[in-house]
């Protein structure tokens, strides 16, 4: 997995910009503000359709400019591939691949990237909600079906709740719900079950990684599912099928109390991933370095799990998490980085972060200028 070049037009603060990589590591360095950090973001655009940083793609749009446009060619499995993104204000982007019009839906997966941002390292001990959508971006990539299946179940959630709203307020009856709770219930299972297949391999990659990175402490993964009872999911087989006749049993049980809160207290939207090392939870107990080291190792397994699954090495997004790590840390995130031979990119504030020995491509930014340096 390579990419080859990108091309912004009046993107952020870039008016225009043309780069060429190879397949090693490239270093964006500058100080803050400078458009280090437009660079990554572009490129994960490029992958997922949308910004890690905004929900607005208009805000993409280098001020006072009608548009943007971000080209970018790669190679997967070294078949040459093109991606392009067009944005105009006042109207709805457009996605190409090699000339033709795309679905964001179509999108995920043709690129497969992982991004590790100052932002992932409150991954540990941040809310569930970021575990969660960290798992679905790793299971969506490696799926096209898993990622379907999330924008259903979601769709399904929205309209439950919906009519959870209706009910309570008498516009409609309370069997309205029973064809929303099997869909509901199926729709769960598959995901739940999909997730907990994930975590149990993300675990031991990220043992693996975590051996590497902090020698002695072990971390252990385990996906919590939200109120369900011991030994629901300890036999792999017929895991989904017993999952779909739990959930639809909570929504009966659960029925009264969604329609008096409007809103479904049981699903996959609800459930946490929880690491441990030597036994103790490293989100209520592990200290600042545990949970940087614990966030890291997720997000290098993830590159583990990707490969696995679709044949070849993600690309890997570093956006200026060097000054975050510790002097340790870093060395062992660079001899990681070199010894896995992944195209990666990475941005930084200074040059010492990195070894002496040239480790890839450097390039200086400044006020939207890049130039390529020593």
């Amino acid at each position: 997995m390579q990419i080859t070049s990108l091309v912004l037009r009046s993107y952020r603060n870039y008016e225009e910009l043309s780069l060429s990589f190879d397949g090693g590591v490239q270093i964006f360095l500058g100080a803050n503000a400078q458009g280090k950090t437009n660079i990554i973001e572009a490129l994960y655009y490029a992958a997922f359709g949308r910004s890690h940083r905004t929900a607005s793609d208009a805000e993409l749009i280098r001020m006072g400019a009608a548009g943007a446009h971000i080209a970018l060619r790669f190679l997967r499995h070294d078949v040459p591939g093109a991606l392009s993104f067009t944005f105009a204000r006042g109207t709805r982007r457009r996605i190409e691949r090699s000339g033709e019009n795309l679905r964001q839906r179509d999108l995920v997966g043709i690129l497969p990237m992982v991004l590790f941002s100052p932002e992932d390292l409150f991954l540990v001990k941040g809310a569930p909600a970021l575990r969660r959508r960290y798992l679905d971006a790793e299971l969506s990539q490696a799926s096209p079906a898993y990622y379907g299946e999330l924008l259903r179940y979601t769709h399904i959630l929205r309209q439950r709740g919906a009519l959870l709203k209706d009910i309570r307020e008498r516009l409609a009856p309370v069997d309205a719900l029973l064809p929303w709770d099997a869909q509901l219930a199926a729709s769960a299972a598959y995901i739940t079950a999909r997730r907990i297949a994930a975590t149990a391999e993300l675990g031991a990659l990220s043992a693996h990684v975590q051996a590497v990175l902090a020698a002695g402490e072990p971390l252990s993964i385990s996906y919590e599912i939200a109120h369900a009872p011991a030994g629901l999911t300890a036999a792999k087989e017929g895991m989904t099928e017993r999952l779909e006749l739990w959930y639809n049993e909570m929504f009966k049980e659960g029925r009264a109390r969604d329609i008096a809160r409007a809103t479904t207290g049981v699903g996959p939207h609800l459930d946490d991933l929880v690491l441990t090392t030597c036994g103790m939870n490293l989100r209520s107990y592990g200290s600042q370095g545990q949970q940087r080291t614990g966030a890291l190792a997720l997000k290098l397994a993830e590159l583990f799990y990707l490969r696995d699954r679709v044949g070849e090495a993600p690309i890997l997004l570093l956006d200026d998490v060097m000054s975050e790590l510790d002097a340790d840390r870093r060395r062992a995130l660079l001899s990681f980085i070199r010894s896995e031979q992944i195209q990666t990119f990475i941005t930084a504030t200074d040059a010492a972060y990195f070894p002496e020995e040239r480790m890839g491509t450097y390039r200086y930014v400044e006020a939207g200028k890049i130039r390529e340096g020593k």
